[in-house]
């Protein structure tokens, strides 16, 4: 009974509810939470939920945030156009618990796409592959969709940028043995490789799920090596493989020594401020033997590019249209027949969550009627104790 109570309470009353339990430094339930987040009426009240998630999630049963509330508070978020606050607690999960299934990551990936904000899409994939939770063709589907519309922007990426976009690209491209997944996993691969070379090994795979084994232009190329040597009609996309042709060149020696020669034309003063701040960011870096060895590879693979691009040209596998236009086409052929799945394996993940609902509801209606005759019995006791 009194959880039909609680159910009924107002999101005032919930809330202040709520923050009664904490004064006194005891643990909210996660039904609790779970019914405030289920009962969001305005964007303004989206705003109140983010803070008590966070609450939640620095509270002793902050390890039992349930899937349901983690999937409605995605759900909320979209149907009072907040987002981006969707995606601040994703970007931010350690902070606040949110680690989506693949349909909620689907909703809040689709709703990027239909506004055209794939700089924004771009960044709920990128939480995918660090979740490493692509295993469904649709989210597949729609993370390389994200991806090939945003490099259509030619955007300038930073190194943190080229990190996040590099890996997404590379760990969506393998679940995809076909042009498309080849030609992301061909980009991804050298995007890390351009920034092993300038920062290090440790600068790529520190909090991704990636190898730590140095090499990635070198994986590049290998891509290139497999579509070469492989029979049918696979091919890399020609955009795909001038971006890597220009990766090659920006870290190849000769432009490095171009750079140098620029700065030294620069006034003594210059040099001697920037000589001292080499040597500090060369501490920081911390650049090891192992990158020094790839460094050096780099005219090697300058080379043995140009030797597979030849091969991959004379045998037809190049294909004219840009990544982009091969990923729409195949969204349109393939993405409503990928849906079909999802949406019935949703519907049984629904039901087991009511079941698990249910459940939970019966264990907090018999621990507060047990609570409840706890407490009439120690003021009986009391009474009792008073006539004596």
């Amino acid at each position: 009974m009194l959880a039909r109570v609680v159910v009924q309470l107002h999101k005032s009353q919930l809330a202040a509810f709520m923050d009664r339990i904490y004064e006194r430094n005891f643990p909210v339930s996660s039904l609790t939470i779970s019914r405030f987040v289920d009962s969001i009426s305005s964007r303004e009240e989206v705003d109140q939920a983010e803070y008590y998630l966070y609450r939640f999630r620095h509270s002793p049963n902050c390890w039992y945030l349930r899937d349901w509330t983690i999937h409605s508070w995605v759900r909320q978020c979209l149907k009072y156009g907040a987002k981006d606050k969707a995606l601040h607690t994703l970007k931010n999960k350690v902070q606040y618990g949110i680690f989506p299934d693949e349909f909620s990551f689907n909703l809040l990936l689709d709703a990027y796409i239909k506004e055209e904000d794939f700089k924004g899409a771009c960044s709920v994939v990128e939480e995918v592959m660090l979740q490493e939770a692509c295993d469904l063709p649709s989210t597949q589907i729609l993370s390389l969709y994200a991806l090939s519309r945003y490099l259509a922007t030619k955007p300038k990426l930073g190194v943190s940028e080229e990190r996040g976009l590099g890996a997404s690209l590379l760990i969506v491209g393998l679940k995809q043995d076909n042009t498309v997944g080849l030609s992301a996993q061909l980009l991804g691969s050298a995007l890390l490789g351009k920034v092993e070379m300038a920062e290090g090994i440790h600068a790529v795979f520190r909090g991704m799920p990636l190898l730590w084994t140095p090499g990635y232009v070198g994986r590049a190329l290998a891509v290139m090596e497999k579509v070469a040597a492989a029979p049918g009609d696979v091919k890399l996309t020609k955009d795909m493989i001038d971006s890597v042709e220009a990766v090659l060149k920006e870290i190849s020696p000769a432009s490095d020594s171009d750079s140098s020669e620029g700065e030294e034309s620069g006034g003594e003063e210059d040099r001697k401020g920037e000589s001292g701040g080499e040597e500090d960011r060369k501490e920081e870096k911390m650049v090891d033997e192992d990158d020094l060895a790839e460094r050096a590879k780099l005219p090697q693979y300058a080379g043995r590019f140009q030797e597979l691009l030849s091969q991959l040209q004379s045998q037809g596998k190049v294909d004219a249209a840009p990544l982009e236009a091969l990923v729409s086409a195949l969204a349109q052929q393939a993405l409503p027949r990928a849906e079909e799945p999802d949406l019935e394996q949703y519907a049984g993940r629904v039901r087991d969550w009511e079941s698990e609902r249910r459940q939970l509801i019966q264990r907090e209606v018999e621990a507060r009627e047990r609570a409840e005759i706890e407490k009439q019995a120690r003021i009986e006791a009391r009474a009792a104790a008073q006539q004596g």
